[in-house]
């Protein structure tokens, strides 16, 4: 018992500490996340892509028609935790729209000022609605955009040489992480209709290469090997036995008496 009550006064301590050290640490949802600072520079250097100046195009539109969206649902909504929910994606996408124009001011990068006609053809379609079916058109939409923006997100953060894409795409990652999450705690979310990931690849590299995209694959020659269909697992379990027998055969002829009078005999001579 005194040991768990060590324990507990160690956990409340802990948590005291991360608190006093990074008091964001401590905010409850829906704030978003920050990273850790310092360890992603935002110097402008580096090559900036095309494929880095069309993801900023695009963190800047997905704020042209969400924030509008989130003002709607506040207005437009009956239900007090669609109006939260706008309310926290709006004012957070006015946080990451002034991160995506300070990126292009430094970076020279021309931004849209107006959304893409997909995007205004939703906001109408949530002008038109009200109640719940403007809260279940507003999830469904939002839903399916940070859907298809997240892998975007992923592929530029992995891949850029600018320093502030970097940056930028690791925060927009962290933003919409908050707002899928936010999003489904509306529980509209239909996920049995959400498109389903295309299957993995499992074909060879061109060139002839022996190794597929879950590892080496073994040759026909190895496949016909009893050898090579032993499993590490099983090889360990195995060495694990002849070690054990090995200890209690040599326990044993340590422990004969007749032996150790034979030593015994021996060592007068």
């Amino acid at each position: 018992m005194f040991r768990w009550r060590h324990r507990l006064v160690g956990v409340a301590v802990a948590t005291a500490a991360l608190t006093l050290i990074e008091p964001s640490a401590a905010l409850a949802e829906p704030g978003v996340p920050l990273p850790p600072n310092q360890l992603i520079t935002d110097t402008g250097k580096g090559k900036v892509a095309e494929a880095d100046r069309d993801f900023a195009v695009k963190v800047r539109l997905a704020g042209l028609w969400e924030i509008p969206a989130g003002e709607m649902a506040q207005e437009r909504s009956n239900n007090p935790k669609i109006k939260k929910i706008g309310q926290d994606i709006a004012s957070q996408h006015v946080v990451l729209d002034e991160m995506v124009r300070n990126a292009a001011t430094k970076l020279k990068i021309d931004l849209p000022d107006e959304p893409n006609e997909d995007q205004q053809g939703w906001l109408d379609e949530m002008a038109n609605a009200e109640g719940e079916e403007f809260d279940q058109i507003y999830i469904d939409r939002l839903r399916a955009a940070h859907g298809k923006i997240f892998p975007a997100i992923a592929t530029i953060r992995t891949s850029t040489r600018n320093d502030t894409i970097r940056k930028l795409a690791q925060r927009a990652n962290q933003f919409v992480m908050t707002h899928l999450t936010l999003l489904e705690s509306s529980t509209l979310v239909d996920f049995a209709a959400l498109p389903t990931a295309p299957p993995p690849t499992t074909a060879a590299p061109a060139g002839g290469s022996a190794a597929g995209a879950g590892g080496a694959v073994l040759s026909s020659a190895d496949q016909n090997d009893p050898a090579s269909s032993l499993s590490l697992p099983v090889v360990g379990v195995i060495a694990v036995a002849i070690a054990g027998i090995a200890l209690f055969l040599s326990r044993r002829l340590w422990s004969d008496p007749h032996r150790r009078r034979r030593r015994r005999y021996r060592s007068y001579y």
